[in-house]
């Protein structure tokens, strides 16, 4: 009787698929650039729609020098979108200072920022980019305002337009 019980529980365990294995899986789809988006293009739309140094942040995740963003010290009330597709990302009354050199803020517009785990400096970060294009955006980290979320989200101010608030 023992033996079929631990034969059973062998089995039950053996099949469960963790949301760790989904998550590695949905890494790998991305990695491979299995994933799509609702905002589609070619790298040549893309390349003729965006400025050389959005292309190279959005499209091929790379970073923009620290304290060259125009919007670094934007304190207008508004919605910052990507600069891709357009995709409203934050508000606002999230951003804060952080010293960093890049737009921070404390949480994103939920739904429209999607995660991936960048493991390009040699170890892990979480990387964000636009759930409707995938534009690469920065990375989010654990050291932003205790008082909000604690949450950092570092972002290249090339990857984001501007839209003020109407009066």
């Amino acid at each position: 009787m023992g033996k079929n019980i631990a034969i059973i529980l062998v089995l039950i365990l053996t099949s469960c698929n963790g949301i760790s294995q989904d998550q590695k899986k949905e890494l790998a789809k991305a990695e491979k650039g299995e994933v799509t988006y609702p905002v589609t293009k070619t790298d040549a739309e893309w390349r003729a729609e965006l400025t050389d140094m959005e292309y190279y942040v959005l499209r091929k995740a790379a970073t923009e020098n620290s304290f060259s963003s125009e919007l670094l010290d934007n304190k207008a009330k508004g919605t910052y979108v990507c600069a891709g597709c357009e995709t409203p990302l934050f508000r606002s009354e999230n951003k804060f200072k952080s010293g960093t050199g890049w737009p921070s803020f404390d949480q994103e517009i939920e739904g429209n920022v999607a995660y991936d785990v960048d493991y390009k400096i040699g170890y892990p970060r979480t990387e964000e980019h636009c759930a409707t294009c995938g534009g690469h955006l920065g990375h989010v980290f654990n050291d932003g305002p205790s008082s909000t979320t604690g949450k950092r989200h570092c972002i290249n101010g090339v990857a984001l337009d501007f839209i003020p608030d109407s009066k």
